[in-house]
């Protein structure tokens, strides 16, 4: 009984864990697919620059492709290692502890290898200025976008004030996407009647933050953290699972003579994996299928004996 109750907490704290790989494996995509879209406008306006570089460092761990691709695989193992702990199969459970400790060696060297500390300063982010002159040309479309795209969504303008616009191109006023309130000529009203319609905040500061470092770096990493804690707890289960299962297997009794059809399952014993999963061991009620062959036998002749003793009475 204490063995099939270990059985079954093994089993449920498992299911635990592949449910919970399913939800952190979806959030880390989530969120990476958040920051990659983000990161592709700041490589953008740093192209070329120190800034560039201090960006790939700060985020490559958690937008790697090798990242992405161990998210993805991690939510098909975690179908197998299911599958595997309800129907306690030998093989399906191997499987499933060797891609753990595949995914976690690949996480942990991917995690090692692109890590490092980005080597940037405040003062780097004047050489955002260089950027700015090919603004709104037919042929720079793409960084027209992206300089729209970041002052939207960081609610900046500007490298260090929306005066930047001003100095570094032909410009009598700064772009729309630099009103809080964005509709189609905003600036040039902002730029004549009041500048508070403008975002004050230059772009460099924020630039910097994001590079540095942001909640959702943070997020991720945290979740790269657990998932490798989980993974470890997960293999630890596993291993303990297939032992309490397979360990001192006993080996399946010679079949009887004769059995009846009512008898129960055969290896339905306390030593049956198959057994211990489904919770139909049973060792109080004795088998027909454990009695010897001679003592089947006499259990089925005493009936035939008792008709040919009737059938020789009324021939006399």
């Amino acid at each position: 009984m204490a063995r099939e109750d270990s059985v079954k907490c093994l089993r449920c704290l498992l299911y635990a864990l592949n449910l919970l790989f399913w939800l952190m494996a979806v959030c880390v995509l989530g969120v990476a697919a958040w920051l990659r879209d983000y990161l592709n406008t700041v490589l953008t306006l740093t192209a070329d620059t120190r800034l560039e570089e201090a960006a790939v460092l700060t985020y490559s761990p958690v937008v790697h492709p090798v990242i992405i691709a161990a998210c993805c695989f991690l939510i098909i193992v975690a179908m197998v290692g299911y599958c595997g702990t309800l129907k306690c199969d030998l093989l399906l459970l191997s499987w499933y502890f060797g891609c753990l400790l595949v995914i976690f060696c690949v996480q942990l060297a991917s995690g090692v290898w692109t890590y490092d500390e980005p080597a940037v300063q405040r003062a780097d982010m004047i050489s955002l200025k260089s950027r700015m002159p090919n603004y709104g040309l037919q042929r720079y479309q793409w960084l027209t976008h992206a300089w729209n795209a970041f002052q939207s969504e960081f609610k900046c303008c500007g490298v260090i004030y929306f005066t930047d616009w001003l100095e570094m191109t032909e410009m009598e006023w700064p772009p729309d996407s630099c009103c809080s309130n964005q509709y189609p000529g905003c600036a040039r009203h902002a730029h004549y009647r009041d500048l508070s319609d403008l975002h004050q905040e230059g772009c460099g500061p924020k630039m910097y933050s994001f590079i540095r470092g942001t909640k959702q770096l943070q997020v991720l990493r945290f979740l790269g953290v657990s998932i490798g804690v989980a993974q470890i707890l997960a293999m630890t289960l596993t291993l303990t699972l297939l032992w309490a299962l397979y360990y001192d297997r006993k080996p399946p009794d010679p079949p009887a003579a004769i059995a009846p059809t009512d008898a129960a399952p055969a290896g339905a014993t306390a030593s049956d994996p198959h057994a211990l999963c489904l919770g139909v061991v049973s060792d109080d009620a004795p088998k027909m299928g454990h009695l010897r062959p001679h003592e089947a036998w006499a259990g089925q002749s005493a009936p035939l004996n008792g008709h040919t003793q009737l059938e020789m009475e009324q021939l006399s």
